[in-house]
C-alpha cells in the first residue's frame, strides 16, 4: 500500500463519526447476508436417528424424518415437528420465518402488531416484518453496490477518454452527455420497465443506462487538467501508448475524486430502486423490497409499525452512507 493511501485511511479513521457509521454498516450488510441464518422457515441443524441434516442448505423429503410424503418436508408442520422430537432434536433460526412464510398461528386480523413472536409485527399477508426487512435489505444492497461499481466503470471510462482526447471527441460527447442527463430517470425507467415483464436483470439494466454519467464531469476534468503535465508529455514523447497513459499513469491519480463520490452514488441508487418499489415498478412483487414495505403502509394507515419499520431501516442506511461519504470525501481531498 502506498504512503498515500495510508495516509487517506488515517484521516478516514480520524473522522470518528463517519468511522463508526462505516463499522455499523458493515456490520448491517453482514447481517443481511445471513438472513437464511437469522430468519429462515427451515431449522438450521435436525439431529434424528444419530444423523445430521442441515435444512437450510439442501432440502429433504419427509420420508427422511418417518413421513409419508417425498416432498420436501414441511417443518413448520406439527406432525413433522413430534415425529423429529420423539428421535432427536432440532435448532431453529433466532426469527422462524421466511420473508415469504405467513404466521397461521395469529390470533388477530393481518396486519397484526408487533409480538414476542414476530416483533415488528406481520404485513398484509401474515409474513414477518423484521425478516422481510433483513431479505429487502440484502436485496437493495447487493443491487446497490452491482449498479455503483458497473456505473463507476463506464463513467470512469468514458469520462477518461473524452478527458483525454479532448477535441470533437470531448465536445461531441459533452452534448451527447447533456442531452441524456437531460432525460428524466425517474420517468424514462418507469416507461421501460412497465414495456417488460418484472425482472431483476432488466430492471438492472436499464437503470446502468440513465445512471452512468455521474462520474463522467469529474473523471473529465481530471483528465483535461492531467493531459498537459510534465510526466504524461514525457510518456508521449518516448512513444507510450495512448492506453496505457490513460490507465496506467493518468488513471491512478484521477481516481481520488472518483472513489469520494462512490458512497453518495450508493445511496441514489438504494433510494431509486426503493422509490420504484414503492410506486410498483420495481422487482418482482414476490420479491422482498423496503419500497414494497413502505407502500404497505401507506395501503394501511391503521397498521403504523409496516410505514415505521420502512422509514427507519431506510433513513438508518442511508444516514450511515452519507456520513461515510463525507468522511471518505474529506480523506481524499488533495487539498489535505
Amino acid at each position: 500500500m502506498s504512503p498515500l493511501m495510508q495516509e487517506r485511511i488515517k484521516r478516514f479513521k480520524q473522522n470518528r463519526l463517519g468511522f463508526w457509521c462505516f463499522i455499523i454498516f458493515i456490520i448491517i450488510f453482514v447481517l443481511s447476508l445471513m438472513s437464511e441464518l437469522i430468519a429462515n422457515d427451515k431449522p438450521l441443524i435436525v439431529k434424528y436417528q444419530q444423523s445430521y441434516y442441515f435444512p437450510v442448505m439442501q432440502s429433504y423429503p419427509e420420508t427422511t424424518f418417518g413421513g409419508v410424503f417425498e416432498t420436501e418436508t414441511d417443518y413448520k408442520d406439527p406432525a413433522v415437528q413430534q415425529l423429529i422430537d420423539a428421535k432427536g432434536w432440532s435448532i431453529w433460526p433466532l426469527i422462524p420465518f421466511s420473508y415469504q412464510t405467513p404466521n397461521l398461528d395469529l390470533a388477530v386480523p393481518v396486519p397484526s402488531p408487533p409480538t414476542a413472536q414476530n416483533w415488528l409485527g406481520t404485513d398484509d399477508q401474515g409474513r414477518d416484518v423484521l425478516a422481510r426487512i433483513l431479505y429487502g435489505l440484502r436485496v437493495s444492497l447487493l443491487f446497490g453496490f452491482a449498479l455503483t461499481f458497473f456505473s463507476a466503470l463506464l463513467g470512469i471510462f468514458v469520462g477518461a477518454i473524452q478527458g483525454y482526447y479532448g477535441g470533437w471527441i470531448d465536445l461531441i460527447g459533452q452534448r451527447l452527455l447533456e442531452v441524456w442527463g437531460g432525460l428524466p430517470m425517474l420517468f424514462m425507467v418507469m416507461i421501460l420497465v412497465s414495456m417488460f415483464t418484472p425482472n431483476v436483470y432488466w430492471l438492472f439494466l436499464i437503470m446502468l443506462l440513465f445512471g452512468w454519467t455521474a462520474l463522467v464531469g469529474l473523471v473529465r476534468a481530471e483528465f483535461l487538467r492531467a493531459r498537459n503535465l510534465d510526466y504524461v508529455r514525457a510518456a508521449r514523447a518516448l512513444g507510450v501508448k495512448d492506453r496505457t497513459i490513460i490507465f496506467r499513469h493518468i488513471l491512478p491519480n484521477a481516481m481520488s475524486s472518483s472513489l469520494s463520490q462512490l458512497p453518495f452514488m450508493l445511496t441514489a441508487n438504494i433510494t431509486a430502486l426503493t422509490a420504484l418499489d414503492f410506486l410498483g415498478y420495481g422487482l418482482p412483487p414476490d420479491a422482498a423490497s423496503l419500497g414494497e414495505l413502505l407502500l404497505q403502509g401507506k395501503n394501511n394507515l391503521t397498521a403504523p409499525w409496516l410505514a415505521m419499520s420502512g422509514f427507519f431501516t431506510l433513513a438508518l442506511v442511508l444516514s450511515l452512507l452519507i456520513y461515510v461519504g463525507e468522511a471518505t470525501r474529506d480523506a481524499f481531498d488533495p487539498r489535505q
